[in-house]
């Protein structure tokens, strides 16, 4: 994968990350003129078709300032409390701030587990492309009202990679407080050197990571390296930037000093590669030879070309898809929990809501959650080439 960095204008789907002490000063609150110009940003980049999701971080902090708690570490249920004050007023902020430019903000508070467990894992990433589809810009926290560990500001790095792989985004940009990847700490090495572009995660630059900068965001540069594994590990580029300034986004793509990490392969290829290869079916979906010949196309699984189901999975679990001759030919993530997919096994996508009472989703296993491990049967029109893209 080259190492050439690429403008922000020339991205499908970019993830902006945002620390607390960008967007909230902890003594007068939120910085609204800032906020002001980063709507503007992002206006400008939603007018060239691009897709734009926000991971805000500062709940906590603006509900600090509202309640007046002191300076320093809060114990958990203050944490809780003051995130509870601070969602309001944030999800509040963007939202007017958005509105000023005809875009409408959409709230969504994610806990670790609904990136982790398959099932909420896909409502979540199904909530966020509809609002993407019809033109909103998603605002994504963490639920950090709901926490039961101590909560940290600097885990929205991670939670920020974590919601660009979800969506398949090309782009994820951490606005912080520093401009960029230093070889160490630059606040405590006056000679330490900047790097603009990072082909790969290695060993030694994760050992360039430094402590935090700052009270309202601890994460500090290392969860920044933690956010930049996962996101370029999915194909999804990464840019950390200082915010610091008004219209960060902007500079950026004026050529302001900040780091490029290079993704390592494509959302589409990564993804898929680790449905095949990292997860351990939990059922078996068998299919008729018609099935097969439409897999082989690029097609979705239809519920009528399956002919029997073994094995009790959930919706979002990994299914291996057997071919008319018994072997392997593909894996995805069910559409539907085993017992509802019995139902409508060989059955049309239209009498799906006449047999399970209400409408489902049209596919067994969408062909974007699916990937061919094994060879498929091909109908004459499809060729040789065909058959080395599968191979």
């Amino acid at each position: 994968m080259s190492a050439v960095r690429t403008p922000l204008a020339n991205h499908r789907r970019i993830v902006i990350k945002i620390g607390s002490a960008l967007l909230v000063d902890r003594k007068t609150g939120l910085k609204s003129r800032w906020l002001e110009a980063v709507c503007a940003d992002i206006a400008a980049l939603k007018a060239k078709g691009i897709d734009v999701l926000v991971v805000s971080s500062g709940a906590i902090a603006m509900g600090r300032t509202v309640l007046d708690l002191p300076s320093g570490a809060l114990k958990l249920e203050e944490s809780q409390a003051a995130a509870a004050v601070g969602q309001i007023a944030l999800a509040r902020a963007w939202s007017e701030s958005l509105s000023r430019h005809r875009i409408v903000a959409g709230q969504i508070l994610l806990t670790l587990g609904d990136t982790e467990e398959r099932r909420r894992y896909l409502n979540a990433r199904a909530t966020i492309n509809q609002l993407l589809k019809i033109g909103a810009v998603p605002i994504i926290n963490e639920n950090d009202t709901v926490a039961t560990t101590e909560i940290r500001y600097g885990d929205n790095d991670r939670l920020a990679a974590r919601v660009a792989t979800m969506t398949s985004a090309d782009l994820l940009v951490l606005l912080s407080d520093i401009d960029g990847l230093y070889t160490a700490p630059p606040h405590l090495d006056p000679e330490a050197r900047f790097i603009e572009i990072i082909p790969a995660i290695t060993p030694e630059i994760e050992a360039m990571a430094g402590g935090a900068a700052s009270e309202l965001s601890r994460g500090g540069m290392r969860t920044k390296i933690d956010a930049g594994k996962i996101a370029t590990g999915a194909g999804c580029a990464m840019i950390i930037a200082s915010g610091k300034t008004d219209h960060p986004l902007r500079a950026i793509e004026e050529g302001t000093r900040s780091s490029w990490f290079a993704p390592s392969g494509t959302p589409v290829t990564a993804r898929k590669t680790w449905i095949a290869g990292q997860l351990q079916p939990a059922g078996e979906l068998f299919v008729d030879e018609g099935a097969e010949n439409a897999l082989g196309t690029g097609k979705s699984l239809l519920p009528a070309g399956v002919r029997r189901i073994e094995g009790n999975f959930h919706r979002g679990d990994t299914v291996a898809i057997i071919g008319a001759d018994g072997r392997e030919i593909a894996r995805g993530l069910a559409g539907y929990d085993a017992d509802e997919a019995r139902q409508i096994t060989g059955r049309k996508s239209a009498e799906i809501e006449a047999i399970l009472g209400y409408a489902g989703r049209a596919a067994m296993v969408h062909r974007d959650d699916l990937v061919i491990t094994g060879s498929v049967r091909k109908t004459k029109k499809e060729g040789r080439k065909e058959d080395a893209a599968h191979a």
